[in-house]
């Protein structure tokens, strides 16, 4: 399993957050300063450090952090690519926000000496991003090594294990928490998968990020997914935009195909649903997720 089609196409606000979480743990860290990047509720709350908080958002704690978070980050652009950027910004803004709130809570709470201080780095957005992949992400292939049962999705967990460990308590407490904030995200709560920004602000993440090399024209981006959009066909509006339809006739598009295979479907089903959807991606998408009972 892949996140679908190398490099940042179709995700300028994943390549923004994996561009300022590498630059803040490489500026710090040649600094001597990544031990700063870690946060208390007293720095917050007494000290009315806000930057710091903002800062320990982006940038890790150490290298081995920086590696396994970027990988998960720049798998999970997948669902930018899905539900589109505007909607995965009130994604970003929810998890972070949430996430950070329900550990100033714990951390108020426990008392525990040894959570004093957290671990830094976008901990809540990489775990809430965890809760639509378990749903959502569908297995499209399994495999059996020494006795045991795997699928396609378990390197992304055991890249998620060793972040969620690695700080042990300091990590693991973000790491519970971004779960949670996916979770909230998830039941809908305050409505927010309802919510969007006005285009301009998503928008601002694209002039932010550097260029994407590779193909100029971004495969189209499905707009069933993991919040539910209405499905739209070839030629009708949706969301205020006029979508031209699709090219009926011939093979599948490879790029298509690639598309939906970053989604987690089988190749070959995605074929399929293609040609059933007469090169349709959107009603294409609706085919697959509701044969895997969406």
């Amino acid at each position: 399993m892949n996140g679908g089609p190398s490099g940042f196409n179709n995700a300028p606000v994943t390549r923004t957050i994996v561009i300022a979480s590498a630059l803040f743990t490489i500026i710090f860290g040649i600094q001597g300063r990544s031990r700063n990047l870690a946060w208390s509720y007293q720095d917050i709350f007494k000290k009315l450090q806000i930057w710091k908080l903002i800062v320990s958002l982006f940038g890790f704690s150490s290298t081995p952090e920086l590696i396994f978070g970027v990988y998960l980050l720049y798998y999970f652009r997948v669902f930018e690519r899905q539900i589109g950027s505007n909607k995965y910004t009130v994604f970003i803004l929810f998890s972070i926000i949430a996430s950070v709130l329900l550990e100033v809570m714990a951390l108020m709470l426990l008392k525990d000496p040894s959570l004093k201080i957290l671990t830094s780095g976008p901990y809540g957005l990489i775990f809430s991003s965890f809760v639509p992949f378990f749903f959502d992400i569908p297995v499209s292939t399994r495999f059996r090594t020494f006795g045991l049962n795997f699928s396609d999705k378990t390197f992304i967990y055991l890249a998620g294990l060793q972040l969620f460990l690695s700080s042990w308590k300091r990590s693991m407490l973000p790491g519970i928490c971004g779960i949670l904030a996916g979770s909230l995200y998830r039941l809908n709560i305050f409505r927010i998968r309802r919510m969007k920004f006005p285009d301009f602000i998503a928008s601002f993440f694209s002039r932010l990020s550097w260029p994407t090399t590779g193909s100029t024209t971004p495969p189209p981006r499905p707009s069933r997914n993991i919040v539910g959009n209405a499905p739209s066909y070839g030629g009708r509006p949706v969301e205020g935009h006029y979508q031209a339809p699709y090219s009926s006739t011939g093979e599948p598009p490879e790029e298509s195909i690639a598309t939906l295979v970053s989604m987690g479907f089988d190749r070959n089903a995605a074929r399929q649903a293609l040609i059933r959807a007469r090169n349709d991606m959107n009603a294409a998408t609706n085919f697959l997720l509701e044969s895997q009972g969406h």
